[in-house]
């Protein structure tokens, strides 16, 4: 049942805080070639910083059980109990790889909703997606041919289909895709991880991105609803099951593989809060920069309500914060 309270302040502020942490933490493993370890410290950071919020959160969407990987499990409460009820969707690291690799754009993300409002894939861990900005929202469907909702995206921003640029998971399981992208004209950005961020680039100004187009995680694909319900965009995704076992999981559990899911399926509200902060710089977000005693950070923290889009560059001074820790 649905269970709905909304929150009458924008606690994307609070959760920006544990992004920030998150993201802190894993940069100290960029390029040490140990994702496992990247993925715990983000994890115990994000964690530590989560108690303090206010707000009685439970994790709906969480990374770990894919990726056999430390994580935020699903069912786990978070917040300080005090605040209003939410679901919270969480990847303390999305973009393991990219970090322990040294490669950009890994980032930190949460997403939250008043409770009963985020879909749950349960273990269905897979997804095809198609996201897009403000401009071609209400004009996608994901159950149409590749080349017609890429016309449909040049047509709703004024350009030619050879300028259109679609952003795809490099999958072999997006071949087909990617020969369909090619075939109507249109460029493609290659990303090796991080599909979530790239959604969400794709309803971002400046980032050069049009559509994001692909078959990637489906905790993923929750989480780049809530961000791109924040700022108007649109975003469409169908369970996509790997072999009979998946198959025979989704109607134990009820799900419709061949189901459209809309933005408003994966995301049942009006009231919903995102944050990410960049761990390794890329489309979205500058990552974390070292200075000497502290480091610098840039984060997105959105309210779907509000329409209130910020990116926050913050300066972390260690002696400071360990001061504050201690008193």
């Amino acid at each position: 049942m649905r269970e709905e309270q909304v929150p009458d302040r924008n606690i994307a502020m609070e959760l920006v805080r544990t992004t920030e942490a998150a993201s802190l933490a894993a940069a100290r493993w960029v390029g040490r070639g140990d994702k496992n370890g990247a993925d715990q410290a983000a994890v115990t950071a994000m964690r530590l910083m989560l108690d303090t919020v206010d707000m009685d959160g439970v994790i709906v969407i969480g990374e770990g059980v894919k990726d056999e990987a430390p994580m935020l499990f699903n069912g786990e409460r978070v917040g300080n109990g005090r605040g209003p009820k939410l679901d919270v969707a969480v990847d303390p690291l999305e973009g393991t790889r990219l970090t322990a690799l040294g490669r950009p754009g890994a980032v930190s993300v949460i997403a939250c909703a008043p409770r009963g409002t985020l879909y749950n894939p349960y273990d269905i861990f897979y997804m095809e997606k198609i996201a897009v900005g403000p401009e071609a929202k209400g004009k996608i469907d994901l159950a149409a041919p590749v080349r017609w909702n890429i016309e449909q995206v040049a047509k709703a921003k004024g350009i030619d289909i050879e300028e259109v640029t679609v952003i795809i998971l490099d999958r072999d399981r997006n071949t087909e895709i990617v020969d369909q992208v090619r075939a109507a004209g249109a460029r493609i950005r290659f990303i090796t991880d991080g599909d979530a961020p790239a959604a969400v680039s794709a309803g971002m100004p400046g980032t050069g991105v049009d559509m994001m187009l692909g078959i990637g995680g489906s905790p993923e694909g929750v989480v780049a609803a809530c961000a791109l319900k924040c700022i108007e965009g649109d975003f469409q995704g169908r369970l996509w099951p790997r072999n009979d076992d998946d198959r025979k999981l989704a109607a134990e559990r009820g799900l419709d593989l061949g189901k459209v899911l809309t933005m408003d399926d994966l995301v049942m509200s009006d009231d919903v809060f995102f944050a990410a902060s960049g761990v390794t710089s890329g489309e979205l977000l500058r990552g974390v920069e070292y200075t000497a005693g502290g480091a610098t950070s840039e984060s997105l923290v959105m309210r779907s309500r509000s329409g209130t889009v910020r990116k926050i560059q913050t300066v972390h001074h260690w002696r400071r914060l360990q001061q504050l820790g201690a008193s």
